[in-house]
């Protein structure tokens, strides 16, 4: 079977969606499936194009057993407003001869990964050319992120993008995302229920797990053997809501017991620096190499999961998968009602969105309760075993892929009844 897969975000990017996109592309193409992406170079999320890579000419690359093609793009410093815009349609520009070209390979399956939804309508004119079936695989609601969160402003501009956003979804065959919430609010948007499907994110659960020793980069940061470590690890964005953890962080720094490391990279980086940089219990580090992100991990005594109300069903934070196979004690912020509240209230700790204050409190607390983060590190790692297992995950898709395929070898679409991969 010949599957496309197009977006922005790929490998070697180790956090987000492109992380994601290259372990699903690399697991198709293991079961003898012929997968060729059409991406970008890594940008994400330093927001800088690193060296081995361009950002003005076209490359080609063979990894894991895809065939790589990277159109150029221009990266902003600051990616804000119209900049960001600009960022992700100089993508969907140069991108689009590669995407013609690959209509005469005549592709199964065009599966086109958003954020940017600005390449959707490419993704879709190539599934039409060459009679593929056309999938649309929305991590983030970006339209929705984008004008609740500031990014983008204007009453005219928010319903000519919502317009467009749901004339555009409703043209696809398949429409997928990554929890519940999510389905809901595509289903809000007037995609078919036949027409959508459960794609969740994932964890490998041999990859990342619980080290049954302390982590090697705990001495290397120069923190004690029984400093109390509070981890942040990610894209450091505006949505995240990190002005509140380094808030909280600045609440606790007189507790010489605890340590906050902030690592990764991204817009609101320099603004955590300048808040809490100086302070003797704060770490700025940069994101590790995909083979120490266990020991980056198991570094945390307790994770946290900073984030805005404005967009918690907006959103699904794929960091999560991370942390609850690491069995870790996790705390996050969300309101009750949201699938984040749900999914973190069982096995970890949730306080309101917004409250540094409240969050100071929950670390604190967590801080003096050894037992505690034990037990929600343990119930945790039994959730990621069970339900973000990476096999299920795969397994569910590939199923999915044959039946596409047997369907189109009967010369006839699929009846999408299925509503969970």
């Amino acid at each position: 079977m010949k599957i496309l897969i197009y977006g922005i975000n790929y490998a070697p990017e180790m956090t987000g969606i492109g992380k994601y996109t290259a372990e699903m592309a690399a697991s198709i193409a293991a079961q003898s499936h012929e997968v060729r992406v059409v991406c970008a170079p890594p940008h994400y999320p330093e927001w800088r194009v690193p060296l081995g890579f361009s950002s003005r000419r076209y490359a080609n690359e063979l990894r894991d057993g895809v065939r790589v093609s990277r159109a150029p793009l221009w990266v902003p410093s600051r990616p804000k407003g119209l900049g960001r815009l600009l960022h992700l349609a100089s993508f969907a520009l140069s991108s689009l001869p590669l995407m013609v070209r690959h209509a005469f390979w005549r592709p199964d399956v065009v599966f086109c990964v958003a954020p940017s939804l600005l390449n959707a309508p490419t993704g879709w004119l190539v599934a039409r050319l060459s009679r593929a079936h056309a999938w649309l695989h929305i991590q983030d609601f970006e339209v929705d992120a984008a004008f609740k969160l500031g990014i983008l402003q204007g009453s005219f501009l928010k319903r000519a993008a919502l317009t467009a956003e749901r004339a555009l979804m409703k043209r696809f065959d398949t429409v997928s995302t990554i929890s519940n919430k999510m389905l809901e609010r595509a289903s809000e948007k007037g995609i078919p229920a036949a027409r959508l499907v459960r794609f969740p994110n994932w964890a490998d659960t041999s990859v990342i797990y619980p080290l049954a020793r302390v982590s090697r980069l705990k001495e290397s940061l120069g923190l004690g053997s029984n400093t109390i470590v509070v981890l942040y690890s990610g894209n450091m964005g505006v949505k995240q809501g990190l002005d509140v953890l380094a808030n909280a962080a600045l609440e606790l720094k007189d507790h010489a017991d605890l340590a906050f490391v902030f690592c990764g990279d991204g817009p609101v980086r320099s603004t955590v620096q300048a808040a809490c940089g100086a302070m003797p219990n704060c770490r700025i580090i940069d994101l590790r190499p995909v083979e120490k992100l266990n020991e980056l991990l198991n570094l945390a005594d307790i994770h946290v999961l900073p984030q805005r109300a404005d967009a918690a069903d907006l959103v699904m934070p794929s960091k999560l998968t991370g942390m609850f196979a690491s069995g870790r004690a996790v705390v996050a912020m969300a309101e009750p009602g949201t699938e984040l509240y749900d999914t973190v209230a069982p096995r970890g700790v949730v306080v309101p969105p917004g409250n540094a204050r409240s969050l100071a409190s929950a670390i604190r607390q967590l801080a003096d309760d050894a037992p505690e983060r034990t037990r929600l590190g343990r119930a945790g790692r039994e959730f990621a075993l069970a339900s973000l297992s990476r096999e299920a995950a795969f397994g569910a898709l590939e199923a999915r892929m044959d039946a596409l395929y047997a369907a189109r070898q009967g010369g006839a679409q699929p009846i999408q009844k299925e509503r969970e991969l």
